[in-house]
Formats: structure tokens, C-alpha cells, sequence
């Protein structure tokens, strides 16, 4: 949910990288907004004719239009690639596939023209996490073995 508002909180920032974990948990509680919505669009008979979805479902369509370019855009960005590979899509079958398979790719490693490398920061906390742990909990453990081992218990 996280990267879903900070998504929302980048609404039409066109600029930067966006991981793969933010792009895609962006998309998946898109999707569940989106039969959130269309549920509630038939529990309370907003639906247009036969069609399963109505007011509540094309309002946060919408609503998400911009932030999901937006989204996608850095996503293209984080592999290297400029934000109009969005047109590929209208190759039909095979630009779809295309769009897939570069969503799924892993991000370029380090700064590319786009900004810089999101993943050091991670690297940097889990090596103050590791430091932390050796610090307070190996460290200490080893003192008290030879503590025990020079009292001859």
C-alpha cells in the first residue's frame, strides 16, 4: 500500500525511476480498486445498461489515468528507456508482450540519465543493519565466552 500512495503522492511526476516493486504493487491494488469499484457500482445500480461497471469505476479510472503513466514512464526510465516506448503497445499482440517483458526487467545497475540508482540506499541500510547486529548481539556473546572461559566454569 505504501508504494501505492507514493505513487499517488509523485501523481504527475513524469521524472525520475521507479522500481519494479513500485510499479507493480501500484498496479495490483490498482486492479483491486478497480473491482472494489465495479463491485459498488453494481451493489448500488450505477452500471451503464448491461455493462458490469459504471460511475465509481470510471471516475477512479480517471482519477488513475495520470499517476499510472506517470508510474510507468520512471518504470521505463529505471531500465533505460524513454517514456514513448508506451507506444509499442499499439503493435498489435507482440507490443503488448513487448510492454511486459520490459516491465518485468530489472532495473539498469547504478545512475543511468534518468537519476540515480534507488537500490544503494537499501545496500547502505542493510549494511548498518548488519553492523548493528555484529555490534550488539555477536560482540557481546563472544565477550561473555571468555568471561566464562576465564572464571573456569
Amino acid at each position: 500500500m505504501n508504494y501505492y500512495l507514493a505513487v499517488l503522492k509523485k501523481y504527475a511526476d513524469f521524472s525520475g525511476r521507479a522500481r519494479r516493486s513500485e510499479y507493480w504493487y501500484f498496479a495490483l491494488f490498482n486492479l483491486i480498486f478497480m473491482i472494489v469499484a465495479m463491485g459498488l457500482d453494481n451493489l448500488l445500480g450505477t452500471t451503464i445498461s448491461s455493462a458490469p461497471y459504471g460511475f465509481f469505476y470510471f471516475a477512479l479510472a480517471l482519477a488513475m489515468l495520470i499517476p499510472g503513466l506517470a508510474v510507468f514512464v520512471r518504470r521505463m526510465h529505471d531500465i533505460g528507456k524513454s517514456g514513448w516506448w508506451y507506444f509499442i503497445a499499439l503493435i498489435p499482440l507482440i507490443g503488448g508482450i513487448w510492454l511486459l517483458v520490459l516491465c518485468l526487467t530489472e532495473g539498469t545497475q547504478g545512475d543511468n540519465e534518468y537519476g540515480p540508482y534507488h537500490k544503494k540506499l537499501i545496500y547502505f541500510s542493510i549494511q548498518t543493519y548488519l553492523i548493528l547486529i555484529l555490534k550488539f548481539l555477536i560482540l557481546p556473546i563472544s565477550s561473555m565466552s571468555s568471561n566464562w572461559a576465564k572464571s573456569g566454569k
